[in-house]
């Protein structure tokens, strides 16, 4: 199977358990990391183009699960945590993956905000290696493995 036949299929599988998990996921602290993740996976590669953006409001606007959340209130905080890391990547990451780490404490929670990140990076059909970077590294966070994921 070519990267690209799995890099489709994973982020539809991914997707697949998000929305099987709906109900679960209502927190404030799913909410804050997984804007957190979304705007970590925009930024790996250090800059944000026009098209991330729109893939996250996209994302926003279309994903079931995220729609337990007004959708203003999502993108405000997807925005404000690109902000901090096109300001200051490096010192920026500090802080967004302190957003992330919120959803630590329930694995439901932790495992959804990863898939997401994926979902994300999977969107343009390439999965590169800083958008797989920051999720690993995401993973950490969360004390989840990361070949859990196939990363």
């Amino acid at each position: 199977m070519a990267l690209w036949d799995r890099v489709k299929e994973s982020a539809s599988q991914m997707q697949t358990q998000l929305v099987a998990k709906k109900n679960d996921l209502k927190s404030g602290a799913f909410r804050d990391a997984s804007m957190a993740m979304c705007a970590l996976v925009a930024a790996a590669d250090g800059s944000v183009d026009p098209s991330e953006r729109q893939r996250v409001a996209q994302l926003i606007a279309t994903n079931e699960v995220l729609q337990n959340f007004p959708a203003d209130d999502l993108r405000r905080r997807f925005e404000e945590n690109l902000n901090k890391l096109t300001a200051d990547f490096a010192f920026g990451k500090v802080s967004v993956l302190q957003e992330v780490a919120k959803a630590k404490k329930k694995p439901a929670e932790a495992r959804a905000v990863i898939q997401i990140g994926i979902v994300i990076g999977g969107a343009d059909g390439n999965f590169d290696k800083d958008e797989q970077a920051v999720v690993r590294e995401a993973c950490f966070t969360l004390d989840l493995p990361p070949h859990e994921f196939d990363l």
